[in-house]
């Protein structure tokens, strides 16, 4: 049978999703602690890989597996087994169709800046702490440009392996909470360092260093050294992923158990 998994992780112990032989990701964790509730090896596949520091609020794997148990035996069984900074959420079985990562129809990243003139010692691995005081209006007028389908060379890791950098962003919002500005991204797939490569071009232009046209004209370079920097990997959270209805997959705010939560504090 196939099962999937909603999960969320603190990613700053860890050097990124996938298993590696130096440093440990967050899928060779949850696989071990997996393999003992099902007796059997598991491998396990995830909706979008994070980087080292990068959090999850929304993450979603899946695998295949022989053995049988309940979605709470899974949930709380995987848990039972997982340090406390990855948990699951949620589990279901899935038809064999479903896939975590091509089925996904489009995912969304949340980038957490906190703009005072103080830092913060709690918030230390959550969020980017810019001090100078950022525009938001034109940080939304930047971010604008950069919505469509489009080729984004610029806003790639010059080690990405993906075959094209043509993406379709779908929203890509800048919303400020008090002290806190939020930049939210829904795309149907990301580069890698895209998100964290967006936020520092838009940081760039709130604090004024640039004008928000610049971002379309840093879109239309094609390069990456046409950008700004890439914004620290800790102020990066994978928010959600959206499925088709038919997978009956928890995939949006109104269906992840404590997105909302998530969503009205950040």
């Amino acid at each position: 049978m196939r099962v999937a998994l909603g999960l969320e992780y603190d990613g700053t112990g860890y050097v990124g999703w996938q298993r590696q032989k130096s440093g440990t990701g967050v899928q060779a964790v949850l696989e071990k602690a997996l393999a003992i509730v099902a007796d059997e090896t598991v491998e396990t596949v995830c909706a979008g890989r994070t980087d080292a520091g990068v959090h999850a609020a929304g993450q979603v794997v899946h695998f295949d597996t022989r053995a049988k148990r309940t979605d709470r035996g899974w949930m709380l069984g995987a848990n039972s087994n997982l340090p406390d900074d990855i948990n699951t959420i949620w589990a279901t079985a899935v038809d064999d169709e479903f896939h975590a990562r091509f089925s996904a129809e489009s995912r969304t990243y949340r980038y957490l800046v906190l703009n005072r003139l103080a830092r913060s010692s709690l918030y230390r691995h959550r969020a980017w702490w810019v001090h100078e005081p950022l525009d938001e209006n034109a940080m939304q007028q930047g971010a604008n440009l950069l919505l469509g389908r489009h080729d984004f060379s610029s806003f790639r890791a010059a080690g990405c392996q993906a075959s094209t950098a043509i993406r379709e962003i779908t929203d890509l919002t800048i919303r400020r909470q008090d002290c806190w500005v939020i930049i939210s991204v829904t795309a149907n797939a990301f580069l890698q360092h895209m998100v964290r490569n967006i936020a520092g071009t838009l940081v760039a232009v709130g604090r004024g260093e640039e004008k928000p046209d610049w971002v379309g004209s840093v879109l239309d370079r094609g390069d990456r050294t046409a950008a700004g920097i890439a914004a620290p990997p800790h102020g990066l959270t994978f928010a959600s992923v959206r499925y088709p209805r038919g997978f009956n997959v928890p995939s949006g705010k109104a269906d992840s158990p404590g997105f909302n939560v998530y969503d009205s504090v950040l």
